[in-house]
């Protein structure tokens, strides 16, 4: 399979395993092309970034296996940096002072005016997304769901990430349980996000596969209807499987470029040392 992954986590964060062994996994695949992303650093507590003490470890860990695998596989180093307003670091700092590849942004934890607490929407338990629902945004779901997609949409415009990581990620532990994709209001603020990337934004959108191979999900992230409104309005998009298990690194990825044909996606962009690259599907 001559293609890549681009959003990884290592024992740096919240993966499992050394960074070389997603190597030699990778390398086993056939991939020419393997991006390290471990959570950057945040300002508070928490048990799945990398810590500031063991960035520059990580950073040299990264570049030193890419010299040791040159010319067998591209190895690049990245961070996943998560977009809270007033509380994380502006991208720049962390691209420019690591020397990054490329830039991946996210939203994990969304803020509200109102409260100081933060609605954690990822992990693996439901109980916390439905509690910080109630907590936050007294159960209202559409609002929470307003929250997140603006603060994507901020992160959009004042950071300016290479990739936008899981662009409907605010579904996973929803389990249409509060709305439904289908709903006009949920559909205005996906279009209108689209939109912001479209007009506003170099972003590449990432097909991100781990909801489905992890069962946490019954599509990728984004959707197929999002990712027809992503042809439409010819965004780009990359593919990766958001591996935190060297065996997670091709979880789904052959169903989803299947998928991406039959909408009439063309073409996928990858980094290399260089920058952005297009491969054809």
């Amino acid at each position: 399979m001559n293609y890549f992954n681009l959003h990884t986590h290592s024992h740096f964060c919240d993966g499992k395993e050394a960074p070389e062994e997603y190597i030699k996994q990778a390398i086993g695949l056939g991939y020419h092309t393997l991006g390290f992303s471990s959570h950057a650093p945040v300002p508070f507590e928490n048990n799945f970034s990398l810590k500031e003490e063991r960035r520059e470890e990580y950073i040299n860990t990264i570049r030193a296996l890419g010299e040791k695998y040159k010319g067998i596989i591209n190895i690049l180093l990245s961070m996943e940096i998560d977009f809270i307003p007033g509380i994380t670091r502006n991208f720049a700092e962390f691209k420019d002072s690591g020397g990054l590849d490329y830039s991946i942004g996210g939203v994990h934890l969304i803020q509200t005016k109102e409260k100081e607490d933060l609605w954690f929407i990822d992990g693996p338990k439901q109980e916390s997304y439905d509690l910080g629902l109630n907590n936050l945004f007294d159960g209202n779901i559409r609002k929470g769901v307003e929250a997140y997609y603006n603060q994507v949409m901020e992160m959009i415009l004042t950071q300016k990430p290479d990739i936008i990581a899981h662009l409907d990620k605010i579904k996973m532990h929803n389990k249409n349980r509060f709305f439904t994709e289908d709903e006009i209001w949920y559909r205005d603020l996906t279009w209108k996000t689209l939109k912001c990337i479209a007009d506003d934004s170099d972003c590449i959108v990432e097909v991100n596969t781990r909801g489905l191979y992890k069962k946490r999900s019954d599509t990728f992230f984004p959707g197929p209807e999002i990712l027809e409104q992503l042809h439409h309005l010819k965004i780009p998009v990359t593919l990766s499987s958001d591996a935190h298990l060297p065996q997670e690194l091709d979880g789904y990825c052959e169903e989803a470029l299947r998928l991406l044909k039959e909408i009439g996606f063309k073409e996928l962009i990858y980094f290399n040392f260089s920058g952005r690259v297009k491969q054809n599907i």
